[in-house]
């Protein structure tokens, strides 16, 4: 007995310590700016060093060596690279160097240009969809599994866009998880490194927002005992521009050619759904979403920004009067602070973008003396979906609806000054086109 007890913890051993140094999952690229850019890797426990080789393409002379200086070794290492100095409009190539030794991966990232006072605004596309379930029966419920087909972000990755915009439920944590801190970092470092991912990652910058399955159990707000620790393990698998102000919130925005998104949080202050709406007859102060920080953060970042289209990014849907789930429009002292500054100050070009649903629409709501708000929700990218049924069957607000499919979407920009176009277009699994709407600038200005 003793003989193989001794066998085994030398077995065990054995194995730990002839593991070999590698990169887990990525890499991945942040933003890519004017001068500089962030790219994003996780390297395992038996990684001493990690550094970044930049070299411009076409010229294979390492013009750029950045050697991470945090700290490694720990079960879980994702980290990030900011390469500055970098020329407008240039095409670099990268690869990643662990322990000394070049580690056979990398990618290219593409400056962007300075078009402001120069040239017509840019035509481009973002890709954006959420809901990302990879099954793991271990840790699933019984039955038939919730993920779906994985083999979508394949397609995704051919796609030449910009950027990629995840809307939420990038990953999505198990029981095992909730009240775990290392299972919050395990279940982002295991969802991180499906390698059917792996690609997609690095064919283009990615941002995200979160909601509720990346931030904690499912439908939690603020009240979620681990947030903080969600919010470090959000934070260390994103590489965003910002996170919130003061410690508070993920919120944040990207500028891309002429179009603002600003990417909110409906998870850090977010008051539990079932808190009554009203009381009274009067919206319910006390039942919030997005919190006084960031709804000042939101109404000045409206007012200061110059783009045609002005995108507010969002885990729940925000307009659809028909759905019974939840929506901005059932926190309604924010919802009607949120309108009531839209038409005060006339902000034009505002469209919402959602996630959370598992199926992908389009919702219209008129405004009297005002043009349309549209919420354009994408969703899911391999988690379940399921059939339009209630209420929301004939949905007399949806222009657009594609249900039981799994799907991403692709927002594109063209057309001259003055006379800008955003088509929307909805993509199954293998790329195919499910669905397309259009709105040009002219549609979201007031009349």
């Amino acid at each position: 007995m003793k003989v193989a007890i001794l066998l085994t913890v030398f077995t065990s051993y054995t194995l730990i310590s002839t593991a070999q140094p590698r990169i887990i999952s990525g890499p991945m690229l942040g933003p890519v700016e004017l001068k500089d850019a962030k790219i994003w890797v996780e390297v395992s426990p038996e990684v001493k060093t990690v550094s970044l080789q930049v070299n411009k393409k076409g010229d294979a002379k390492i013009i750029k060596t950045i050697n991470y200086k945090g700290e490694l070794e720990n079960d879980f290492n994702p980290l990030q690279f900011t390469v500055g100095g970098l020329e407008i409009n240039t095409t670099y190539e990268y690869k990643i160097v662990i322990n000394g030794k070049a580690s056979g991966k990398g990618g290219a990232f593409t400056t962007k240009d300075l078009w402001q006072w120069r040239k017509q605004p840019p035509e481009f596309s973002f890709l954006t969809g959420g809901c990302s379930y990879f099954n793991q029966p271990e840790y699933d419920r019984p039955g038939k599994p919730y993920g779906g087909d994985s083999s979508i972000f394949e397609s995704m990755a051919k796609e030449k866009s910009a950027f990629m915009l995840w809307t939420g439920d990038a990953w999505y944590t198990r029981e095992v998880d909730y009240y775990s801190e290392w299972g919050l970092w395990y279940r982002a470092s295991h969802d991180r490194a499906i390698p059917v991912t792996q690609n997609f990652l690095r064919s283009m910058p990615q941002f995200a927002i979160w909601d509720d399955h990346d931030y904690g159990p499912n439908d939690i707000g603020k009240n979620y005992i681990l947030k903080e620790a969600s919010r470090k393990v959000f934070n260390s698998y994103f590489c965003n521009p910002s996170s919130g102000e003061n410690g508070q919130g993920t919120y944040t925005m990207n500028s891309w050619g002429d179009a603002d998104i600003f990417m909110t949080d409906d998870r850090w202050w977010r008051s539990d759904d079932r808190m009554k709406d009203s009381v009274e007859g009067e919206p319910n102060p006390d039942k919030r979403m997005l919190g006084e920080q960031q709804m000042e953060w939101l109404k000045n970042s409206l007012l200061f920004s110059k783009a045609t289209f002005k995108i507010i990014a969002m885990g729940s849907q925000v307009l659809n009067p028909v759905s019974p789930f939840d929506k901005l429009s059932k926190f309604p002292v924010e919802y009607d602070e949120l309108m009531n500054f839209l038409k005060e100050y006339k902000i034009e070009g505002v469209l919402f973008l959602t996630g959370d649903r598992h199926h992908s629409e389009i919702i219209k709501v008129n405004r009297p003396g005002m043009y349309p708000l549209y919420d354009i929700t994408v969703s899911p990218l391999t988690s379940g979906t399921h059939s339009f049924g209630g209420a929301e069957k004939n949905n007399p607000y949806r222009v657009l609806g594609i249900d039981e499919k799994q799907n991403y979407g692709r927002f594109s920009f063209s057309g001259i000054r003055g006379n800008r176009k955003l088509t929307v277009a909805f993509l199954g699994v293998k790329g195919e086109k499910l669905g397309e709407w259009s709105i040009t600038e002219k549609e979201l200005k007031t009349p």
